[in-house]
């Protein structure tokens, strides 16, 4: 692959002009890629560096009639004192706003002398009568003279393109509106004539048939369409300029025992800098002194304040809410968090979605087709007999009509409109292909180890035995585990933290590897492990044989704990869903995507995590370096396929997949890989991905099929197909108003992807979620069991009329919100199996199935 630039192409101003600029610089040798974006007047080019220089590729669009610049180039302008944070397209409104102004000024009277006449409005005595017919005329040319001047752009860049063979939209303008001015000139010579000779016939004829008013009005009316498409390009790239504004301009940085204000440009790595409650973060680091609660709502969405202290990482544009802390500079510049978005967001704007290229197809040949049938229309009325008035006034109306602007404009407002609002939302679009391509995504592929679940081990159940209560258990099982490094371990003693646990003093600690460890506490001996290991010890674990068999059906690991032979319980730790995973697996099967899960973990375990989020399917014990293979057997049988993971073992099958989705929480090699990066840890921002691909998509057709449906009434119309039969016509000043909608009812109508919100996270009503309080962590909190001999742990619930997903959730949520249930449905067997923390009766359980809508047909021992 050869290397990459970025260039400011000045001069295009439609479809056109782009596919020009595109055509020329793909002819130079060596050139390999070639994205001209026309919203951002700029240009990617990827290119062989022995074969060709910037230099070229530059005189490449000199050639063909434009401007360029390398994008560092620009930069380096604005170290000179100019606003290089300037927006150019609302640079170019102001521009156009001024030639709007000095066009209405002479317009207005331009229009009152040339048809006051015909609503008998008072006209200047020097200007009435026929023997004023020179006056009246040369008055008119004066007033468009400016009108011409302010917008000779049009003209220049026009004519310049029209004849190195590659017309644009301004060639259009320029012939059509020069067209008119050249008649009204012609115009003036013929009755100056007529005068000289006493032809008051010949006068008369082109008395009222000047057309300086129609060479005025077109120029006013396409600025007045240029200025409000200018004016709502602007409003596309506002997301982008609210991200830049994020980082503040100064840095406080602790320096030679003070602390010193400096440009965050002159901030280095390893640098300290001191925040204060309020502070908008200057660069990436990592906090070395202090606490505070960080608002990191502008990069990820989330509007509640993160807690931050010692170790945490911290990023660019994210604001100090309340407390102090200094932090070590670990990225500056174009490496920070929020750079990195800005570049991701520039980049997929600048890029082309394939939805683009029938558009640009059409734009290549569009002005030059228009231009014949500007030529056809008026040789035809000519030859059938009309007058050159006539015939002229309708090819200037084709050429005015046409809107190549309409076409090239759909796509690419479109993607920078829906690129800026995906960021705003926490969903980077990397390009417009991945962009397009997700919303014909038939499969979801997801990593379940970080993605669908939290990716750390958490404690889930306790079971008591011969614990006096759950206080001394998890006191015994926090002091036998402090010393491990085992994840497990580091579950249990983060559970105990969180009860306010304290730890006691142990003696003689001992780590058996794989097995458990041991130690004396308060001249005790006590042991946790595996049920190998504590049967090892002469403890009898059968009594609770029952709820180890059920931890390890849902996915669980069961570890023991005892005192001397005696069992003092067991404590169930698992990787638990994330609190949204089961809300986005929902939806995506709801917008008619298949869910898959593809994870290296026991096929028992997958299948508990399948069976809790109703994933439609699971791909079981694979290793890293096979799911790219999986990835491809999806792609082969049909499908699109999109692969959401975070680790480094998912980069290969986030390559291979039609759309990767990195979660943002994952590595750095998995980001790289992905097309698409969700800045939170969150599944439903996947779900907010897909959803505005599809917005964005639909509002591409509509933009698409309204420029070909005004293109394909527009030309007939002015070329005057319909005025033979229905006598109807367009004058060339209605041609230039409607094309200057044209454009306009495009770019507004991308505006409104700035309105797009995606799927929100559902809470449950009172009294339907879980049966207590959430925990901090925001899981279901942890079950406490009391064992007692005889209580009967499970029971099965035979039930008639589940047939869907949606059926086997109702009836769970029934069972589940009773205190002391968690049921579990299997559709295939039409049951229930419920575990029990207490005694519930059988007619408890039947009314909560039933008062979801099903019938209970019997209630079993399991």
């Amino acid at each position: 692959m050869g290397k990459t630039e970025k260039y400011d192409v000045t001069g295009m101003t439609c479809a056109a002009c782009s596919i020009a600029v595109e055509r020329s610089v793909k002819k130079v040798p060596g050139v390999e890629e070639v994205n001209v974006n026309l919203l951002t007047n700029s240009m990617q080019v990827t290119y062989d560096e022995e074969q060709v220089s910037p230099a070229d590729i530059i005189a490449a669009v000199n050639a063909a009639g434009y401007g360029a610049a390398l994008k560092a180039e620009a930069g380096a302008k604005g170290a000179a004192g100019e606003d290089t944070a300037a927006n150019p397209l609302l640079e170019e409104a102001a521009e156009l706003k001024e030639r709007l102004v000095v066009s209405l000024l002479f317009m207005l009277p331009l229009m009152y002398v040339s048809m006051g006449h015909m609503f008998s409005l008072p006209q200047p005595a020097f200007l009435t009568g026929i023997e004023n017919a020179i006056s009246f005329a040369f008055f008119q040319f004066l007033l468009t003279i400016p009108i011409v001047f302010v917008n000779r752009k049009f003209f220049s860049v026009g004519f310049r393109t029209l004849f190195k063979g590659q017309p644009n939209m301004d060639s259009l303008i320029a012939i059509g509106s020069g067209a008119a001015l050249v008649y009204g000139i012609f115009a003036i010579f013929r009755m100056s004539h007529g005068l000289g000779v006493g032809d008051w016939e010949l006068v008369h004829r082109y008395y009222h048939d000047l057309y300086f008013e129609s060479a005025a009005m077109i120029l006013t009316l396409i600025t007045v369409g240029k200025f409000l498409e200018a004016r709502s390009k602007g409003k596309t790239s506002e997301a982008i300029k609210r991200l830049m504004d994020l980082a503040p301009k100064m840095a406080r940085v602790v320096r030679n025992g003070g602390e010193e204000l400096i440009p965050v440009e002159l901030v280095e790595v390893g640098d300290i800098i001191s925040i204060k409650p309020g502070d908008s973060l200057p660069v990436d680091g990592v906090i070395i002194e202090g606490h505070s609660f960080v608002d990191e709502s502008a990069l990820t969405g989330e509007s509640i304040p993160v807690e931050k202290q010692v170790g945490d990482r911290v990023s660019t544009g994210t604001i100090n809410q309340g407390g102090a802390f200094k932090f070590r500079a670990t990225h500056v510049g174009a490496e920070t968090t929020l750079a990195k978005i800005i570049a991701l967001v520039e980049d997929a704007s600048a890029s082309k979605a394939p939805i683009a290229r029938l558009a640009d197809q059409i734009s290549g040949v569009f002005v030059p087709v228009v231009i014949v049938i500007a030529v056809v229309a008026t040789a035809g009325w000519l030859i059938a007999g009309a007058s050159f008035e006539f015939a002229l006034s309708m090819g200037i109306t084709v050429l005015v009509i046409s809107c190549p602007c309409a076409l090239g404009l759909a796509t690419p407002v479109a993607i920078m409109v829906a690129t800026g609002r995906g960021a705003e939302k926490g969903i980077l679009v990397k390009s417009a292909e991945a962009l397009e391509v997700l919303h014909q995504v038939h499969t979801v592929v997801l990593d379940k180890t970080g993605t669908l679940t939290e990716g750390k081990p958490r404690v889930t159940d306790v079971v008591l035995a011969a614990a006096g209560s759950e206080e001394d258990f998890l006191a015994v099982a926090r002091t036998l585990e402090k010393n491990s490094e085992h994840p497990l371990a580091r579950a249990i003693i983060a559970y105990a933290e969180e009860r306010n646990i304290p730890e006691k003093e142990i003696t003689g600690f001992q780590a058996v590897a794989g097995k458990g460890v041991e130690g004396y506490i308060d001249g005790v001996l006590y042991a946790g492990g595996n049920e190998k290991y504590i049967n090892e010890k002469g403890v009898a674990t059968a009594d609770v044989a029952a709820w180890a068999e059920r931890f390890s059906r849902e996915g669980k690991t069961p570890l023991y704990f005892a005192r001397g032979q005696s069992l003092l319980g067991v404590i169930a730790v698992a990787d638990v869903p994330k609190p949204t995973s089961r809300q986005a697996v929902e939806r995506f099967k709801e917008m008619g995507i298949k869910v898959v899960m593809l994870t290296g973990d026991n096929r028992r375990t997958a299948e508990a995590v399948r069976s809790q989020l109703g994933i439609d399917e699971v791909i079981a014990e694979v290793l890293p370096q096979e799911k790219e293979e999986k990835i491809r057997e999806l792609q082969q049988g049909g499908r699109r396929v999109a692969m959401i993971g975070d680790g480094i073992n998912d980069a290969p099958a986030l390559a291979r997949a039609d759309v990767g989705i990195a979660i943002g929480a994952g590595t750095d090699v998995a980001i790289e890989a992905a097309d698409i990066v969700l800045v939170k840890n969150d599944l439903m921002d996947a779900v907010g991905a897909v959803e505005l691909s599809r917005a964005t998509i639909r509002n591409i057709k509509q933009n698409l099929f309204w420029a070909f449906f005004y293109n394909s009434l527009g030309i007939p119309l002015a070329a005057g197909l319909f005025y033979p039969a229905f006598g109807i016509r367009l004058m060339p000043m209605m041609g230039a108003a409607a094309m200057s909608l044209s454009s306009f009812f495009v770019v507004s109508n991308s505006l409104r992807l700035r309105r797009f919100q995606p799927s929100a996270v559902k809470t449950p009503p009172a009294g339907e979620g879980e049966r207590k309080e959430e925990t901090k962590t925001g899981a279901r909190p942890v079950q406490i069991y009391n064992y007692e001999g005889g209580l009967e742990m499970e029971k099965v619930i035979r039930i008639e009329g589940m047939s869907c997903e949606h059926c086997k959730m109702r009836v769970e949520k029934a069972l589940n919100a009773l205190e002391g249930v968690q049921a579990e449905v299997n559709l295939v067997e039409k049951s229930a199996r419920v575990s029990l923390a207490k005694d519930v009766a059988d007619e408890v359980l039947k009314q909560a199935v039933e008062e979801a809508g099903y019938e209970v047909v019997a209630i079993e021992k399991a």
